[in-house]
């Protein structure tokens, strides 16, 4: 893909999370850069957003078969990873087959960059990896990260000048990452969803994140005999002129825009005008779905939801983004090992997807069912018993938007 391009630069964006309300400037942008700049992408292109929901991965998997060159695969979005277009753009130097120990995808994209023979791998963190859903990655798994790295660069040596990994694990990680691999030259990090975005130096090599959700990218550029590095955002406002060949897109961009704007109803007062605290509406809805489906406990995590402003009105857009994963509430077992640690299941299922919301809180011990994300359930709790036949979006629905006017409960 890099052919008749003279490239300068590489150029990473990371955690995209399908944000394509403002898509032309960061499209538009990517497009000016690319015959200068190897653009590549960190993992978690894919969910995130209405647009995902409704046209299912068509207008992101475009985006990437147009202007991107070397992915690597996130857990959002990891299934799409192995269609056979955007798995010859994908590289991952420690996803393999839990069967045959093979490399799931190829380990080592090759390239030259300012007359330097730029070797560009990727990784997945053991942590992200396990938030994949269960039956995604049923016969995959991940080695080790550092060593998968030090095999690569064992086995390619003598091909490469300097060495590029795009790592789907966290700023925190990359920078141990760093320490134990320093023959790299620069980390494009992703994942993490913090405020670091550097650029970080650990011995020699270069830490640096793109902002996620096309806010902005990374760049990183020889200088010398080593690197630099930065990032920039994107703009804020549209060109006057979209490329020619990016049209086609922005009109099926526009067409997913139009239905999100469909009007579901009135905000209540209590979350209108304001940014949403996703804690403050899971207190409300666990304890609505607690009392209403009449069922012993529920635990949902905070991380299925989004924090997005909202206005008077409740849209089909705000809806999706605010759970942009279309979860459904399952009744799932509790684990046998925790049915008398219930204080044990909520750490630990904290440990692995980040704060939780429970009625009652806390819970008590005993309780050997719950409701919950097919998500949750699926991937850290035991088997289902049956669905509760509600969307979380659904449920999420009836606390943001006022009663109708007959005053039935919407």
């Amino acid at each position: 893909m890099t052919a008749q391009r003279t490239l300068r630069q590489i150029v990473s964006t990371t955690d995209v999370h399908s944000t394509l309300g403002n898509a032309v400037p960061f499209l538009s942008r990517l497009h000016a850069l690319r015959p200068s700049s190897l653009v590549v992408d960190c993992g978690d292109f894919f969910e995130g957003s209405g647009y995902y929901r409704l046209a299912h991965g068509s207008i992101e998997r475009e985006i990437l078969l147009k202007l991107y060159d070397v992915l690597a695969p996130g857990n959002h979005g990891w299934a799409h990873h192995f269609e056979p277009e955007l798995r010859r753009l994908t590289v991952c130097a420690n996803a393999v087959d839990a069967h045959t120990g093979e490399a799931l995808f190829r380990r080592l994209h090759t390239t030259c960059i300012a007359g330097r023979r730029i070797g560009i791998t990727a990784v997945i963190g053991q942590q992200a990896f396990h938030t994949i859903p269960a039956a995604q990655r049923a016969d995959h798994r991940v080695t080790d990260p550092v060593q998968a790295l030090r095999e690569v660069m064992l086995a390619h040596h003598h091909e490469v000048d300097d060495w590029i990994l795009l790592s789907h694990s966290g700023f925190d990680e990359d920078v141990k990452l760093a320490a134990a691999c320093p023959f790299l030259d620069v980390i494009f990090a992703g994942h993490c969803h913090s405020d670091q975005y550097g650029p970080v130096r650990v011995g020699d090599t270069l830490i640096v994140k793109g902002r996620e959700r096309a806010d902005g990218y990374a760049v990183a550029t020889p200088v010398g005999q080593g690197w630099g590095a930065g990032t920039t955002r994107f703009p804020d406002r549209a060109p006057a002129f979209v490329p020619t060949e990016l049209a086609p897109l922005e009109a099926k961009i526009g067409a997913v825009r139009r239905q999100l704007t469909a009007v579901l109803g009135p905000v209540v007062k209590a979350y209108r005008h304001r940014t949403l605290d996703r804690h403050d509406l899971l207190v409300t809805l666990v304890a609505r779905l607690r009392s209403g489906l009449g069922v012993d406990a529920v635990i949902l995590n905070e991380t299925a939801l989004r924090s997005v402003p909202l206005d008077d009105t409740l849209t089909l857009g705000d809806l999706l983004t605010v759970d942009p994963f279309d979860n459904q509430l399952i009744h799932a077992h509790v684990p046998e090992d925790f049915r008398h640690d219930l204080h044990g299941l909520t750490a630990y299922l904290t440990k692995q997807c980040g704060p939780l919301v429970t009625a009652p809180d806390p819970l008590s011990d005993g309780i050997t069912t719950v409701l919950t994300t097919d998500y949750l359930a699926d991937t850290y709790l035991a088997d289902r018993t049956h669905a509760a036949g509600l969307l979380l979006s659904q449920a999420v629905k009836h606390v943001l938007t006022a009663p109708p006017a007959n005053g039935d409960t919407p």
